[in-house]
């Protein structure tokens, strides 16, 4: 289920109707951060499941940041107008981006003009001394997905794209997660980058059909050599089993870096470790069912909700009904 640009638009003229009539900014903050709670249940099943073992207040900034960096991943995935129209969308945020960091609080900012959930989310930068420029590299990685090209090996889709569309998210959720001690802080930044990259490679290697849709392939192209063809030259057969094997070697990549991010997981505070542990179960059985996939790259895979259950702490399940009834 996706909102329409439409619908989108409706929300934030109704959010900021409701900001307004907030009697404080607690009240302002609390109100954006339900509407962001229903960005993320809408957009990801697995992100907001174990995102709800999280402490309340952690869970509000998590939510926070989902809205923030969805939208604009809407808007140059789905919504799909003029292209000039979406780069006018993104300046715009950007620009509220901007705004907001000037604002001493969340209702001064939407009063201004701001979008509330970007308002909502200077406050969880400021507020947790995220860099200002993280968002941009955000924004820049979104930028090129209006001019796809492709890349001509991993390092350099992880330099040139991966790094702000999924990297820099990750250092968003570790200045909210917290470290287990000031000195931890820099191994935790170290398997938030391995595990932002390993979500990332996992969707390409899950969405290969639907990138090749948008005239985009984040397949680098030293894979696709390895796998014995280049497109240009292949023939259908030929390209569709190049195209897998290069997608397992892609997700196997990906496995070496949700590895990687395990031996960082005592790293972070330790009321944060589940909802992390959690995050890597979960999006590791994706990966793996597509390292034990030989089928054509055009399927689309999925975990089934009671396999995703089985990856969940089940000390934990109880949380489970309560965010699904809105509690938490």
């Amino acid at each position: 289920m996706v909102w329409s640009a439409e619908s989108w638009e409706a929300k934030f003229h109704l959010l900021r109707r409701r900001v307004a009539a907030a009697p404080s900014d607690r009240s302002a903050w609390l109100r954006v951060a339900a509407e962001s709670r229903l960005v993320l249940k809408t957009y990801s099943t697995s992100f907001f499941l174990v995102t709800r073992f999280l402490p309340a207040e952690k869970r509000r900034q998590v939510d926070v940041i989902y809205a923030v960096v969805r939208y604009p991943d809407e808007l140059v995935d789905t919504f799909a107008p003029a292209g000039e129209e979406v780069r006018t969308r993104l300046q715009a945020w950007q620009t509220d981006y901007n705004r907001a960091l000037t604002k001493n609080d969340l209702r001064a900012a939407v009063a201004d003009g701001v979008n509330p959930f970007v308002a909502a989310f200077a406050m969880v930068v400021r507020g947790n001394r995220i860099p200002e420029g993280h968002y941009h590299d955000f924004l820049r990685a979104m930028y090129r997905d209006l001019e796809p090209r492709s890349f001509g090996s991993l390092q350099e889709l992880i330099d040139e794209y991966v790094y702000g569309s999924a990297v820099v998210v990750g250092f968003f959720l570790t200045h909210v997660y917290g470290a287990s001690s000031p000195a931890a802080f820099s191994r935790a930044l170290v398997s938030a980058e391995h595990l932002g990259i390993a979500l990332q490679l996992t969707n390409f290697a899950r969405d290969v059909s639907d990138d090749q849709r948008r005239g985009r392939l984040y397949i680098p192209q030293d894979l696709l050599a390895a796998a014995g063809e280049q497109l240009a030259v292949a023939g259908n057969d030929e390209c569709r089993q190049a195209l897998s094997a290069a997608r397992r070697k892609l997700a196997q990549h990906a496995d070496d870096h949700y590895e990687q991010a395990v031996t960082g997981l005592d790293a972070f505070a330790a009321d944060s470790r589940a909802a992390i542990d959690a995050c890597i179960r979960v999006y590791r059985q994706l990966n793996d069912r597509i390292l034990a996939s030989s089928g054509s790259p055009s399927v689309r895979h999925s975990v089934p909700a009671h396999q995703k259950f089985l990856a969940l702490p089940a000390s934990k399940y109880w949380r489970l009904p309560l965010a699904y009834m809105g509690w938490i």
